[in-house]
């Protein structure tokens, strides 16, 4: 025992084997998820400059969205950044302590998108199926307490997994067959019994995901149960609308996190897990601003004014 734990202070730093070792293929990826940040960046932070200068768009469904900007461009940068740079570098290492950051900091935002999606999935059921207590049942201090929620309880699961994760013991290996540090590559190099922290991991997935879903699938229940009532189809169309780029976001994310977390484990293989990851933490951070542009006639608008008023300036 005592010669594990003296082994464990010569890991000082880990090595990113990321997406492919094909050096061919390095500057070509890089060019691809440079483009994929730079978008992400400018997608999400026009999102929310336009949601905060807009006055039309000072409302709780948009006070909402502005966060889930904020989480996506963070979620993005924690691993963008490094692995942009790995791709240049001759040694794709990172630190020991820089990788415990990047496992809270990553774990952190994604529990908290979870749950700020459910919570943008209750404030369309309050809008839609109570229309005249809409103002009083989301008012701008429930909507603080509703967005305070997911943040407090990204970071304490975070915070705990983190701090779990890095009291096991890592040896001599330190190789994470992943182009980030997550927990399920970093359990691998582990010299240390980790069936506990498995279980944990997947009683923790399935937890949130299944609550954060049942909040959704309740709420759109109720949703699809109000839309039906309406006469008018143009009243239908309306009032779907309003929910159809949620309801999309909500598709593509909670189907890849169930895809990757859910899963048997007999089913997980590094090159599938290593592309639902792509997924989640680039690609969809950039789609959400485009889900939400393109399909929302209100941002639409918004930016129809806000270029008009900058053509005015210059």
């Amino acid at each position: 025992m005592a010669e594990v734990n003296h082994s464990t202070t010569t890991v000082k730093e880990f090595i990113l084997f990321g997406i492919t070792d094909r050096s061919d293929l390095q500057i070509p990826l890089f060019v691809v998820f440079l483009l994929i940040y730079l978008v992400t960046v400018m997608g999400n932070l026009g999102i929310i400059i336009l949601i905060r200068t807009d006055a039309h768009l000072h409302t709780p469904m948009y006070f909402f969205l502005s966060h889930l900007a904020f989480v996506d461009l963070s979620c993005s940068s924690v691993i963008a950044p490094k692995m942009l740079a790995n791709f240049l570098a001759t040694k794709e290492s990172i630190s020991y302590y820089a990788c415990a950051a990047q496992l809270g900091c990553f774990l952190t935002f994604a529990l908290t998108e979870l749950f700020l999606l459910s919570v943008m999935a209750y404030d369309r059921y309050v809008a839609i199926c109570n229309p005249l207590l809409y103002r009083t049942l989301m008012s701008q201090k429930v909507c603080i307490f509703l967005v305070a929620g997911p943040y407090l309880h990204g970071f304490c699961v975070a915070l705990f997994h983190t701090i779990f994760t890095f009291r096991l013991s890592f040896c001599s290996a330190n190789v994470i067959n992943h182009f980030y540090c997550d927990d399920l590559p970093l359990l691998e190099l582990s010299c240390s019994d980790t069936s506990t922290k498995q279980i944990l991991i997947y009683i923790s997935a399935a937890f949130g995901i299944l609550c954060s879903l049942l909040i959704v699938l309740i709420s759109y229940i109720f949703i699809l149960s109000a839309i039906l009532r309406i006469r008018s189809t143009q009243g239908r169309l309306k009032a779907f609308s309003t929910c159809a780029s949620h309801l999309t976001a909500v598709i593509i994310f909670y189907g890849t996190l169930i895809f990757m977390y859910l899963q048997p484990s007999t089913n997980h293989s590094l090159g599938t897990d290593k592309i639902a990851s792509v997924f989640y933490t680039l690609v969809i951070p950039m789609l959400n601003p485009l889900i939400y542009s393109l399909r929302n006639k209100e941002v639409k608008d918004a930016l129809k004014r806000t270029t008009k008023k900058i053509g005015i300036v210059f």
